[in-house]
């Protein structure tokens, strides 16, 4: 539920990468990818959320769940 929730706030918000991994994009959209992720899906309770700033991946174009 938490990785299904992550890849759709993601996709709202045009960001590319991959959820336990990374998220690239605008600084907006990021911004608000990580409100929606502080407060996580209905009847969840987020714990923690770590943000590191990295340097950009050139050539990514999607969001993706990986397992």
């Amino acid at each position: 539920m938490v990785k299904r929730f992550t890849y759709h706030r993601a996709i709202e918000q045009d960001l590319t990468g991959w959820v336990e991994g990374e998220a690239q994009g605008e600084e907006d959209a990021i911004t608000e990818f990580l409100n929606h992720l502080n407060n996580g899906p209905r009847h969840s309770r987020v714990v923690r959320l770590d943000k590191e700033d990295k340097e950009v991946v050139d050539g990514e174009v999607e969001f993706e769940i990986r397992h």
